[in-house]
């Protein structure tokens, strides 16, 4: 790991129990069981991003009648 920054942040009573359980039944630190949440937040948007994507292309192709593999060849070949 990189070098790491110290910073003070305030959850919820509640959420701050569940982070603290989890970390004592995960045997992490409360940073381990945070750093894992938000890096499982950006992996998740990362994914969301690319649905979206996936999307934007998939109305394109068939608004263009690309439904096949035979449909893109004959498309870029055009």
């Amino acid at each position: 790991m990189g070098n790491k920054v110290k910073r003070t942040i305030f959850l919820p009573e509640g959420l701050a129990r569940e982070v603290e359980t989890r970390a004592l039944a995960e045997g992490k630190s409360l940073s381990g069981v945070i750093e894992d949440a938000l890096r499982s937040a950006r992996v998740q948007r990362r994914f969301q991003a690319l649905h979206h994507i996936q999307g934007y292309w998939s109305r394109v192709a068939r608004e263009r009648g690309i439904l096949a593999d035979r449909d893109l060849i004959r498309y870029l070949k055009a």
